[in-house]
């Protein structure tokens, strides 16, 4: 019977971000069914020392992926989760902008027992939330695994409805949050001002998260006074995203997560590519690189905050 071999090995690739020269080193891994010419490939590469053997540990925790986005097929839907589970991605939140999306995913991954669900009505759906959307939210939380209300908020960029109507959306949410006792995951493109004054009043006790993280250090030190965490998105480990790099690397790295945003926002690594929660583990190893800690003690620490968030326990 052939033997099934895991090789995993280094690449490393130089870059500089603000005049400083970081690092980023890709893990990769082959699983290799050993016939004799697959046997000759590996043994060749070893003497050539293009292959640095590597046992590597680290998990990820997904916060935020539009796994419904990446591809509308239900079994590629479930290799896309399963591929970046067996690549470390050990939970994902799935989130969905609307409720008829939200209740499609919830049944094509329901045996993909680590991922878990947000369920609300983003800033994009405010003219059309559904018929009774506010009783469809408090029984879909009754669902197994799921974990927040979101994605939630103030999207002033693409002016969907008006400013008027999205705040009354986010506000109701935020209060219905409260009420079934739920954290809210929350989207701010360009309304960061409006974000923040609403949650002064009415942030749910459980908190948030301030998901694919776009604002400068400022305005982080004043969010982070709320009960909220702050989440990076690939968009991080992009060389003009300054106001992202000083807040990485000056807020406290207990109160951060990470997300892929996928199918959008995909890290500097895969530029061109559609992005996969599979590729999370780049954007996890430059912020380490960025802040100058160990990668293996960022990554357990981004991913212990997730299950402190969410209320998972590993």
């Amino acid at each position: 019977m052939p033997l099934r071999v895991t090789i995993r090995w280094i690449l490393a690739h130089h870059t500089t971000v603000k005049g400083k020269t970081i690092t980023q080193k890709k893990i990769c891994q082959i699983i290799i069914d050993g016939t004799q010419s697959t046997w000759y490939c590996i043994n060749t590469a070893y003497k050539k020392k293009q292959i640095q053997p590597l046992e590597v540990n680290m998990q990820y925790f997904d916060t935020h992926a539009h796994v419904g986005l990446i591809d509308e097929d239900p079994i590629e839907q479930l290799i896309i989760v399963q591929e970046a589970r067996h690549a470390g991605v050990k939970h994902i939140i799935s989130i969905s902008n609307n409720l008829k999306d939200f209740f499609q995913i919830y049944e094509n991954l329901k045996t993909a027992s680590y991922v878990y669900h947000s369920i609300g009505v983003s800033p994009s759906e405010v003219s059309h939330p559904g018929k009774n959307w506010e009783a469809q939210i408090e029984e879909g939380v009754k669902l197994e695994r799921i974990v927040a209300i979101g994605e939630i908020g103030l999207d002033y960029f693409h002016k969907f409805g008006d400013k008027d109507s999205q705040i009354e959306l986010f506000i109701t949410q935020l209060e219905l949050a409260e009420k079934l006792n739920f954290p809210v995951v929350i989207h701010n493109r360009e309304a960061g001002n409006d974000v923040y004054e609403i949650l002064k009043e009415k942030l749910p006790s459980k908190g948030g998260i301030l998901h694919c993280y776009s604002e400068n250090w400022e305005y982080a030190k004043r969010a982070l006074e709320l009960n909220l965490y702050i989440s990076f998105a690939g968009n991080v480990t992009y060389r003009n995203a300054h106001n992202l790099h000083e807040t990485v690397c000056q807020m406290p790295l207990e109160r951060m997560l990470i997300e892929s945003e996928s199918p959008f926002m995909v890290p500097s690594d895969y530029r061109g590519k559609r992005n996969r929660p599979i590729y999370i583990s780049s954007t996890a190893r430059f912020i380490a690189e960025l802040r100058g800690e160990p990668e293996e003690m960022v990554c357990e620490t981004l991913y212990n905050n997730a299950c402190t968030f969410f209320g998972i326990s590993d």
